[in-house]
């Protein structure tokens, strides 16, 4: 029976040390379980001791709190928050309806766990600031700095700019959140106003659309009566000009046919006698002429006018005068 009883001891003894061990290792790991915690390169973390901070942890790595302490972690990464449409009055009391997209991240881990403790309060939080800020930036403006086709009258960007450093300024000073960006994701008029608003935008679009085209019918006139008055005075001096020119060109041939006349004037009798006879006697003609007659004495004599016909005389007189 000793043998038996002393196998049965060391047994016993191997046992105890197997749970010993056992519970060391779980006694550690518990410990390490308590006491370390790991920082993603994507997070912020906080160890807090009864929900008052004592650690802000921005750098990735292995960290070491108390078991009575708690960790805290935030996302780093950029988030978008959209807004809801509002409805605010522009500078001249127009009616509309805004929104905007906030892009934003934790920048103080400290004083967004103390002010905002979570993403649904920033967002919370933000969407206040967004509502303010975009109010009081559509209250100082007209509808035409935000919906206009004139470059000069549009400015939104640089109101949007604006917004954007109000909304930063605010955010980090009371609730460590950085806004990375803010934009205006809708302008509109509200659907109770729009029948009205766009018959108005209508109506003066027409009155503009009249007055364009009276001042072009004007200006038309304008236009058309002084090519009238142009067109008037270049007729005026092509006319002058053509009857100067008929004038010099009647005193050249005159002067050509009295040069030619004084050259040989029996030969102009002669054509002169000739054209008359073409004139006057036409096919299937009787003519009874006087025996003294330029045109008789040309048919009876072909030297008429060369002094052999008893007319001659006459005709040069006649040639002379002409």
């Amino acid at each position: 029976m000793a043998p038996s009883r002393a196998a049965g001891v060391v047994v016993g003894a191997r046992s105890v040390r197997i749970m010993a061990s056992i519970a060391a290792l779980v006694f550690v790991f518990a410990i390490s379980r308590l006491c370390f915690f790991h920082v993603d390169n994507a997070e912020y973390a906080i160890v807090t001791e009864f929900g008052r901070p004592t650690q802000v942890i921005t750098s990735p790595g292995l960290g070491f709190k108390f078991p009575y302490q708690s960790v805290r972690t935030f996302d780093r990464r950029l988030f978008v928050y959209a807004s809801p449409p509002s409805e605010f009055l522009t500078l001249e009391k127009t009616p509309v309806v805004a929104a905007g997209t906030v892009l934003w991240q934790v920048a103080d881990p400290r004083k967004f766990y103390e002010t905002v403790f979570d993403r649904t309060g920033a967002e919370s939080r933000l969407g206040d600031i967004l509502f303010a800020e975009l109010g009081a930036a559509v209250g100082r403006n007209p509808f035409t700095t935000f919906v206009s086709t004139d470059a000069a009258a549009y400015r939104a960007e640089a109101v949007i700019a604006e917004l954007l450093q109000r909304c930063r300024d605010v955010a980090i000073t009371d609730y460590g959140i950085d806004v990375v960006d803010v934009q205006l994701r809708d302008f509109d008029f509200p659907k109770q106003n729009r029948l009205r608003l766009y018959a108005r935008m209508k109506s003066e679009r027409g009155r503009i659309s009249m007055q364009y085209r009276s001042e072009g019918e004007e200006e038309g006139l304008k236009v058309r009566a002084v090519g009238e008055e142009e067109k008037a005075r270049i007729l005026g001096s092509a006319t002058e000009l053509s009857q100067r020119r008929r004038g010099e060109g009647e005193g050249e041939a005159a002067r050509i046919y009295a040069q030619v006349l004084g050259q040989a004037p029996e030969f102009y009798a002669f054509l002169r006698t000739m054209e008359a006879s073409r004139n006057l006697a036409h096919k299937n003609t009787t003519m009874v002429l006087p025996a003294g007659s330029p045109l008789f004495g040309v048919l009876f004599d072909s030297n008429y006018f060369g002094g052999g016909g008893a007319g001659a005389e006459s005709a040069r007189g006649d040639a002379r005068q002409k």
